[in-house]
């Protein structure tokens, strides 16, 4: 694997990554959070009521 193709890439014959693990698009993986949480869950305090 090149280093082109993966940040994990490069290096002679069957080397360690060297380096935290990552996403082939470069994101840290494997126990760090990269989505951002939702905001506003505790603003709605009741649902409105529909016309029935």
């Amino acid at each position: 694997m090149n280093p082109r193709d993966h940040p994990h890439g490069g290096g002679e014959g069957k080397s360690p990554t060297g380096m935290p693990p990552k996403t082939p698009w470069g994101k840290p993986a494997m126990g760090l959070v990269t989505r951002r949480r939702k905001t506003g869950g505790g603003l709605i305090v009741r649902s409105r009521r529909r016309k029935s």
